[in-house]
């Protein structure tokens, strides 16, 4: 197996816990532990490609830019 290494520092270890999938578009959430979880929403295809069920160990990725900060 080809293990990725990938240039983005935020890949967070989780398991999938709920997969919603649209006609174009699938919600997948990702427990992290600790009761925190990160929902991400990837093309249906993508989805499907990437084998995401509920149970299996994935990486969330997160790679931005920026960081928008707001307060009330």
């Amino acid at each position: 197996m080809i293990r990725m290494k990938l240039s983005a520092r935020n890949q967070i270890k989780g398991k999938v816990v709920k997969v919603t999938h649209g006609m174009v578009s699938s919600e997948i959430v990702i427990d992290i532990g600790k009761g925190q979880q990160i929902v991400s929403v990837i093309t249906k295809t993508s989805a499907e490609s990437l084998g995401l069920a509920v149970g299996k160990d994935v990486y969330a990725v997160i790679k931005s830019s920026e960081v928008l900060v707001a307060v009330d």
